[in-house]
């Protein structure tokens, strides 16, 4: 907005002070971005498309036809990875930009039309057998492909959790997978090497700068998985809890380091959480639990209070000293 010349306006007298009060004011307020907004409702748009295909899908399967469902899934699919092949930018192992603003969704709708693709192929036709394994590796190197091949964060996201689920199928007997018993500690194990794999990832994507972007969301998933492992080691290996102790010091710590080397404050926040649960729990097992009078009730309290206010200090110091290092 000009607002020189509306200025000059108002010394000639053919605008009033009110008037150019409104115009200094509206000039002042800058642009609302609603880019974070609009890119909200567009993934929802595409999950809610989703969704809403396999409801209408499921409502009219005897009059459609599997034949005929499992052709319109495949000609969707196909034409959202035609479309993005056409549009995508040349490959390159660093960042690669959208060519447009659809091009995320799209690919999106591609990568989950995919999924229920085959997942409808077992579930209809049994196409795998009783290879569960099967049915989840095919779809998870072709999302991790699509991931690197399209530079797509979400779609890596759905390959990561397809990689958990198909590490926790292929180490499960069979017998606890259809139990749903995943207390086992087979899978407790398959989560903590899962968690440390996860983490390497993070740091060959970032040091050797292929994909560097990458790293957070690999380091991510890494980190609750790693913790989560720990802590259902520790509360599922009652008598050697205290052995649990060291895988998570081990993570609490390399996160600690990494959480000042990116100054990253959600690092800090989830490594301090996992920690305290772990802590309360040991403290729990070694003082308050012997005795279950009142006295030790109380006792429970008390720490809790206690070290909710400690957890509080704490973060807030730390928060302060990530600052201080940041401007360093």
């Amino acid at each position: 907005m000009n607002t020189p010349l509306f200025e000059r306006l108002h010394r000639e007298g053919l605008i009033s002070d009110l008037s150019l009060q409104r115009i200094q004011h509206r000039s002042g307020s800058g642009l609302f971005s609603v880019h974070r907004e609009l890119k909200t409702i567009l993934y929802l748009g595409v999950l809610l498309l989703a969704g809403g295909l396999g409801i209408l899908i499921y409502k009219n399967i005897d009059t459609i036809g599997h034949q005929i469902i499992l052709a319109a899934i495949a000609l969707l699919c196909a034409g959202c990875f035609v479309y993005c092949e056409q549009k995508k930018l040349p490959f390159s192992t660093a960042k690669v930009p959208s060519p447009n603003p659809y091009f995320d969704y799209i690919l999106l709708l591609g990568c989950l039309t995919l999924l229920t693709f085959i997942t409808y192929l077992q579930v209809q036709y049994n196409a795998f057998g009783e290879q569960y394994g099967l049915a989840t590796f095919i779809p998870m190197v072709i999302l991790f492909f699509c991931a690197y091949y399209f530079d797509q964060l979400g779609v890596l996201s759905m390959a990561i959790v397809n990689l958990a689920a198909w590490v926790g199928i292929a180490i499960t007997p069979l017998n606890i997978f259809k139990a749903n018993d995943f207390t086992d500690a087979e899978v407790i194990f398959a989560g903590l090497i899962l968690g440390v794999v996860l983490n390497v990832m993070a740091w060959f994507s970032r040091h050797m700068a292929i994909k560097a972007h990458f790293s957070f969301t690999y380091a991510n998933f890494g980190m609750h998985i790693l913790f989560i492992a720990c802590l259902a080691g520790m509360f599922h290996f009652g008598n050697f809890y205290l052995l649990w102790l060291l895988p998570l010091a081990g993570a609490v710590f390399y996160f600690y380091k990494r959480a000042f080397a990116e100054r990253s404050f959600y690092f800090l926040l989830m490594l301090a959480l996992y920690g305290y649960i772990g802590i309360s729990y040991v403290v729990i097992r070694l003082l308050l639990l012997p005795e279950l009078d009142e006295g030790f009730i109380y006792l429970v309290l008390l720490y809790f209070i206690g070290s909710g206010f400690g957890m509080v200090t704490f973060l807030n110091t730390m928060n302060k000293k990530l600052k201080t290092h940041d401007r360093l």
